[in-house]
């Protein structure tokens, strides 16, 4: 979270918890999905580019691109962003599964790959499972208090058939099966040939190699994200018993639609402080 400037403290208050069985239910109030659009705006932007690569991007593309800094960054950004859409949906939910997973994890700290960073298209979404994080307390020592937080997310904001809650569930289970393992092996690719981040090619090798070390846990989530108009609906679609293999969660967020779509307008009219260029 620090990677993207998030304030875990202020992050922990944007999911209370609402104890209920079978599954976990997270209410997001209307003032706390309103203040994304300007507390989210530069976090989700480094979800697809760092500010680092942002600034040097555009100074040399300086003389290639018309226009001033600001419009240069511009056109960076949005070279980066999926289109208005299903895909831009889907991105959102993850990344506000990311920031829920770590504020859940705190006091430790968990960190995991920005894998919309990686996308080989901006119109498709990332591969493989859609978040995983690290809980690593003794690093660079393994222990047994090692964690992986791995979580499928679908996102619902508007009237339909689809039931997030159900797909997310058959996607956790994929996850659990083989998905996981061939994400880990495809971060290592990446990681061999360009930066992830925080994440580096040790931190997969110590859930890659899992037999070389101490035990470590998985804990598996199936993130449902639904606009909060629907989740009476919604919640109609959860099993009746809890499952032991994964945890559900339901994060209901009003007026789910217009929130998501006003921070990527946000993310798309951002540009770097002045002072940040070299």
């Amino acid at each position: 979270m620090q990677e993207l400037g998030i304030d875990i403290s202020r992050a922990i208050l944007w999911f209370p918890n609402e104890a209920s069985m079978p599954y976990v239910l997270v209410r997001v109030s209307a003032e706390h999905a309103n203040s994304w659009i300007t507390e989210l705006r530069d976090a989700i932007r480094r979800c697809y580019i760092t500010d680092e690569l942002l600034q040097s991007r555009s100074q040399q593309l300086e003389g290639e691109l018309q226009g001033t800094r600001e419009s240069r960054q511009s056109q960076i950004i949005n070279s980066k962003l999926p289109n208005p859409g299903s895909i831009m949906a889907g991105d959102f939910g993850e990344i506000l599964a990311y920031f829920y997973l770590s504020s859940k994890a705190h006091p430790q700290i968990a960190f995991g790959p920005k894998k919309w960073r990686l996308k080989q298209d901006r119109t498709k979404p990332a591969p493989y499972s859609d978040v995983i994080q690290f809980v690593l307390p003794t690093w660079p020592m393994p222990s047994e208090d090692d964690k992986l937080l791995c979580a499928e997310v679908k996102l619902k904001s508007t009237n339909g058939t689809f039931s997030p809650i159900g797909a997310a569930i058959s996607g956790c289970m994929d996850d659990r099966t083989s998905r996981l393992s061939k994400t880990l092996q495809w971060l290592k690719a990446r990681a061999i040939g360009e930066s992830l981040g925080v994440v580096q090619i040790a931190h997969l090798d110590r859930f890659i190699n899992a037999t070389d070390h101490p035990p470590v846990t998985k804990r598996f989530h199936a993130i449902a994200v639904v606009c909060s108009s629907l989740l009476d609906e919604e919640i109609q679609n959860i099993p009746i018993q809890a499952s032991a293999d994964f945890t559900l969660v339901v994060v209901s967020v009003p007026n789910l639609h217009d929130v998501y779509n006003a921070i990527f307008n946000a993310v798309k009219a951002s540009t770097l402080p002045q002072e940040r260029e070299l």
